[in-house]
C-alpha cells in the first residue's frame, strides 16, 4: 500500500513539473511561473493574512483553520486520489477566500506574492 502511495505522489510530482516545463519550453514563462509557483503563492498569502492586523479575527481563524487542513494527509476526500483528492482543498480554498475577499479584496490584492496573472485567477476563485 505505501509503495502504491509513493508512485502515485511520484507520478503527481512528475506530472506537475512535466506541465510547468512544458510551459517553460513552449515561450510561455511567465505562464509556467504562474502554474509553478501557485501552490507556494497561496501558502505565502494566508501566512501575510494571519500577520494582517486589518484582517478580523474571525477571518483569521477560518485561514488559521485552512493551513492544517490542507498539510493533513486525510481530509473530506484523500488526498491519494488523484484529480477528487486535489479538488476538495481547491473548493475549501476558494471557500476561505471568497469570505475574506468579500471584506477585504485589498488586503488579497496587496499581499499577493505571485504575478497578476495568477492573482486574477485568485480573485476570481475568490468571486471578486
Amino acid at each position: 500500500m505505501t509503495v502504491w502511495l509513493l508512485f502515485v505522489l511520484v507520478g503527481l510530482v512528475v506530472l506537475y513539473a512535466l506541465i510547468v516545463l512544458a510551459f517553460f519550453i513552449g515561450g510561455r514563462r511567465e505562464d509556467a511561473r504562474a502554474i509553478g509557483g501557485f501552490v507556494p503563492d497561496c501558502v505565502v498569502l494566508f501566512a501575510r493574512l494571519l500577520r494582517d492586523e486589518r484582517l478580523p479575527r474571525r477571518h483569521k481563524v477560518i485561514v488559521g483553520a485552512l493551513i492544517p487542513y490542507l498539510a493533513m494527509p486525510f481530509d473530506l476526500v484523500p488526498d491519494f486520489i488523484p484529480v477528487a483528492g486535489q479538488l476538495d482543498d481547491v473548493v475549501i480554498v476558494a471557500f476561505v477566500l471568497r469570505r475574506v475577499a468579500r471584506k477585504s479584496p485589498q488586503l488579497i490584492r496587496e499581499h499577493w506574492p505571485g504575478p497578476s496573472s495568477s492573482l486574477v485567477l485568485v480573485l476570481r476563485l475568490a468571486g471578486q
